[in-house]
């Protein structure tokens, strides 16, 4: 088998639908399988799963152990030569998988693989590749130097700067949204550290895998939606868990004295109080809608419940002609008419402009999307 897709679950039932059925597309030219961990939902994620997905292996665990645990469960069971650790609120496109296969005989030492990422609007999420976190680059984060001196070495470490978002090149470190690499390479690493519940996993992961020698690379060659809110919805407990969970990296890694530590306390508590406190600039208000798909009964079902004015149109193309700039517009896409893939460039190419997205899995009744990194997101059943 070449390849497994590990999804780690919880309580987002309606994405984690749209991300299986994604994945399904996008290894059906490759012998590879999905397995799905979920972390004691309550939402209904079990129940749909097994409806939906009878033939995907899904492993319900009776409590939530965390990302590293989880994520190891699914490794372990896992038969292809390569994985890939993928957040259940994202969107492959549909050669996401066989770009990256190709690209990684091609690479020099490739250790793990990660990819151009884009939140529900359409924006690059810098996150995509970074550097590691020493006291110093976490501050120049903290300070935000890094937009100050995007092209300076002392203060670009943070989003790996050096690095255009659209350029292949070696990184220190993967976001654990989307990681691709080899299986027996992961458990020559022993996988994510369990010692860690969320958070600095992906550091850590990325961290061993360099001390290998071998060399971790962004490939911005193919794009993948994250639509991240969900995932890192921050509650109460965010910002103490965040800074336990950097504590567990600098401790683990670098052992450091009291006044590395207290240096650290201090960054990493004004990093995670500016992560908790930020606030999404879009609004969610829409008065025009725009509906692409080429199935008559998906239009006759969405105008039903609509209560605004709705256009129809049966391809991307023709939405072109439909120019409103005056108005909030939610463009709604069929994935029935257009791929992933076509849908992952329009709203990327559309991230500046008046509108909002959301995207109706296949076979389902509702379409989803987030207008921010930092919005729940929102679902429009029908």
């Amino acid at each position: 088998m070449q390849l497994s897709v590990v999804i780690l679950n919880y309580n987002v039932k309606h994405f984690l639908e749209i991300c299986v059925k994604s994945v399904q597309k996008a290894i059906e030219n490759i012998n590879g399988e999905i397995i799905v961990v979920d972390n004691a939902s309550t939402d209904g994620s079990k129940e749909m799963m097994q409806h939906t997905f009878p033939d995907v292996t899904y492993l319900y665990q009776k409590e939530n152990s965390g990302f590293p645990k989880g994520n190891n469960i699914g490794v372990d069971l896992a038969k292809g030569e390569f994985i890939c650790i993928l957040n259940p609120d994202t969107i492959v496109a549909e050669d996401t998988f066989e770009i990256l296969l190709k690209e990684y005989q091609t690479l020099k030492d490739p250790g793990i693989l990660g990819c151009r990422l884009i939140d529900g609007s359409g924006k690059f999420l810098p996150e995509s590749k970074r550097g590691v976190p020493t006291p110093w680059v976490a501050f120049t984060k903290v300070a935000s130097l890094y937009k100050i001196f995007p092209k300076t070495k002392w203060f670009n470490k943070y989003y790996a700067q050096h690095i255009s978002e659209n350029e292949t090149g070696k990184v220190d470190i993967l976001v654990g949204a989307f990681m691709f690499m080899k299986r027996n390479l992961y458990l020559q690493v022993d996988g994510f550290d369990e010692g860690c519940f969320m958070y600095a996993d992906d550091i850590d992961l990325s961290y061993m895998v360099s001390k290998t020698g071998l060399q971790n690379y962004y490939v911005p060659k193919t794009t993948v939606i994250h639509f991240k809110g969900e995932s890192t919805l921050k509650d109460g407990k965010y910002m103490m868990r965040f800074k336990e969970a950097m504590q567990f990296f600098y401790q683990k890694q670098f052992k450091t004295s009291w006044w590395f530590n207290s240096i650290m306390n201090i960054g990493i508590a004004l990093f995670a109080f500016k992560k908790k406190s930020e606030k999404s600039n879009t609004t969610n208000f829409t008065d025009h809608y725009i509906l692409v798909t080429n199935n008559v009964t998906i239009y006759q079902n969405v105008v039903n419940k609509m209560d605004k004015p709705l256009d129809w149109v049966y391809f991307l193309d023709d939405f072109e002609t439909i120019n409103q700039p005056n108005k909030n517009i939610e463009v709604l896409i069929d994935s029935e008419s257009i791929s992933y893939k076509d849908y992952i460039r329009f709203i990327n190419q559309n991230q500046k402009t008046n509108k909002s997205f959301k995207i109706r899995a296949l076979k389902s009744d509702f379409f989803i999307g987030s207008n921010d990194k930092n919005d729940r997101g929102e679902i429009l059943s029908f």
